[in-house]
């Protein structure tokens, strides 16, 4: 029996696992692994047609770097719809209100085809064999100048690997709670890594299509803000040459959205958006929610209590012992400028990677097929 060999395995396929295969091969390297725990690619970028489930915006002036690369992959881009009134609810005892809306600056961008297109496009530039699905990372073992990793597959089968080092493509939160260490990680490193919230983790989001956008034939942008809920922060969800759609973001605590089916929540959503932009509101073609707190691949028990924001990162190498100089932290959140955000995870990467690569044992190089078990 022998254990697959590799320069590099990349924990996670979201879009930070992607982008670092995608920058290893940039640089020649093709002697890498991704694994991923979900059967498809793409993490917490999650599409459904052409509207987004998980991130919507991002910002070009304030991030070069993801900008860069979109133009780079020739994506199509175009600012999120804001021209219009927007419609308030400030109680459940008046009705909402109708005011001057307001334009975003710098302007948030969206992605034609939704942001699955950018890890779509990160996708089809790998070589498909070095990607490999439904494999969640459950332990990794310090083996002398290796590390060894145990996947595991829906029914339960285990496989192991070997790698020079490991790139953590996965929020550290998760890592902590999901990912077992032999050695253990230094407890003040895994203290970090726990305390560090997972953006998104405890919130959810509801996607209603229509045929038309006739909120904007009323003169009105999409744009709303509650204080009743249960959508707390609504906006325009279209995209050009699609369907028309709406999106909100749950202004209900994870807890609170579990004592209620998914059909209840959806009726919920639709009568807020009657109330907020007319009857016709009521009856999309479709509606979808998403709730990432129910997201075994995304969130823990520690995020359903939490705001789910972008907090400080925390550091992404161990400086000492076992763990040092053979795993890097290369996850959003583990970015000191953007964490959380989809810029975030390019910068981590950006980082990360050239200390990385100069971190991997030479030898490991010219083990590329396979090492024998020992």
């Amino acid at each position: 029996m022998s254990i697959h060999t590799t320069r590099f395995a990349i924990v996670g396929g979201g879009l930070s696992g992607l982008y670092a295969a995608y920058r290893l091969e940039q640089q020649g390297c093709t002697d890498y692994v991704l694994l991923e725990a979900r059967e498809v690619p793409g993490g917490r970028i999650l599409s459904t047609g052409r509207f987004d489930l998980g991130p919507t915006w991002f910002w070009p002036d304030l991030q070069p770097a993801l900008d860069r690369l979109v133009r780079e992959l020739d994506l199509e881009r175009f600012a999120q719809h804001e021209a219009g009134d927007m419609m308030a609810e400030r109680s459940r005892s008046e009705g909402p209100l109708r005011m001057r809306g307001y334009v975003n600056a710098p302007a948030s961008m969206r992605l034609a085809g939704g942001m699955a297109a950018l890890t779509e496009a990160l996708r089809m530039r790998l070589e498909a064999s070095r990607i490999v699905t439904g494999q969640a990372v459950r332990r990794l073992r310090r083996q002398g100048t290796l590390v060894e990793l145990d996947s595991e597959d829906a029914r339960g089968k285990l496989t192991t690997r070997q790698a020079g080092h490991v790139l953590l493509a996965a929020p550290p939160r998760l890592l902590a709670a999901t990912l077992a260490f032999d050695p253990a990680l230094p407890d003040a490193l895994a203290r970090a890594w726990q305390a560090t919230p997972t953006w998104m983790a405890p919130h959810a989001k509801y996607l209603a299509v229509y045929d038309t956008p006739f909120w904007r034939e009323q003169g009105l942008s999409g744009a709303a803000r509650s204080a009743v809920g249960p959508l707390g922060e609504i906006h325009d969800a279209c995209a050009p040459g699609g369907s028309a759609a709406l999106f909100g973001f749950f202004a209900l605590p994870a807890q609170v959205r579990g004592r209620f089916s998914e059909e209840e929540l959806r009726g919920h959503c639709r009568a807020q958006l009657a109330r907020l932009f007319g009857a016709q509101a009521a009856t999309p073609q479709a509606d979808f929610i998403k709730d990432w707190a129910v997201d075994g691949y995304t969130a823990t028990a520690a995020d359903l209590d939490g705001m789910g924001g972008h907090a400080e990162a925390p550091e992404a190498v161990a400086g000492a012992g076992p763990w040092a100089g053979c795993m890097t932290g290369i996850g959003s959140e583990w970015s000191p400028v953007f964490p959380g955000y989809l810029a975030g995870a390019i910068d981590a990467v950006d980082r990360a990677l050239q200390p990385a690569t100069a971190a991997a044992p030479a030898q490991v190089a010219s083990a590329r097929s396979t090492r024998p078990v020992t």
